[in-house]
């Protein structure tokens, strides 16, 4: 399969597949990288597609670097993908995967796509916050006074990150969107994958049983049909 690596400023990315007007944005979840767009290029390629995929901040090849993965970062690298992919294709699409779906949804809130799948998606990240403040027993005010607060999850409650989330809500998308969802996904709510999916008008496949992380061959299985009915 072809491919080429290239970087969009400081962010390096790859093109998978040759010859296409279109394209489909890969953006990778939590502790991903823009490699493992592979199966999905694969599917997509022999649809007719290029895939464009790139390392979000401190993942794969910019994992050392001191530019972190916080919304702001995230919706910044995102606006300058999608730039890049305007100047090379006609048509661009949409596949983004658990925190990459949260970036995807403040990013491109003003972007209607041909075609857009979200797997595990995290739809309120408010929420998620707030949870998680209720799971560590930390309260805003706590947060608030101490900016940065880690937690036994190794994530890093920030009160930055979390002034800007509930500054920049998600209450705007308009493009045509598949959901693949785990009935047992401990990051999102079922109440909120239906208000968004109600909202939005998105179609839904619900996988009984299955986590945040789709890992088990059965999962997997069930993700590539996905891929295969809707890319």
């Amino acid at each position: 399969m072809e491919s080429s690596n290239i970087r969009i400023g400081n962010i390096p990315a790859i093109i998978w597949g040759s010859h296409s007007k279109d394209v489909y944005i890969f953006v990778h979840g939590k502790m991903s990288k823009k490699e493992d767009a592979l199966e999905f290029a694969e599917i997509a390629i022999k649809k007719g597609y290029h895939v464009l995929s790139f390392d979000l901040p401190e993942h794969g090849e910019r994992k050392n670097e001191k530019y972190l993965c916080t919304i702001q970062n995230g919706v910044k690298d995102l606006t300058d993908i999608i730039n890049f992919a305007k100047k090379k294709w006609e048509k661009y699409n949409l596949f983004a995967c658990s925190l990459g779906a949260y970036f995807s949804l403040v990013a491109y809130k003003n972007i209607t796509f041909d075609n857009c799948l979200f797997l595990s998606p995290i739809l309120d990240m408010e929420q998620l916050i707030k949870n998680m403040m209720k799971w560590f027993d930390v309260s805003e005010e706590k947060l608030e006074k101490n900016k940065e607060i880690s937690t036994p999850m190794g994530e890093t409650l920030s009160w930055d990150y979390y002034c800007y989330v509930k500054d920049n809500p998600v209450n705007i998308w308009n493009s045509p969107t598949y959901i693949l969802y785990g009935t047992k996904d401990n990051l999102t709510e079922k109440s909120v994958v239906d208000l968004f999916v109600k909202k939005y008008n998105c179609k839904i496949e619900l996988v009984e049983n299955g986590e945040h992380y789709f890992q088990s061959p059965e999962q997997i299985e069930i993700l590539y049909k996905w891929f295969n009915n809707y890319i």
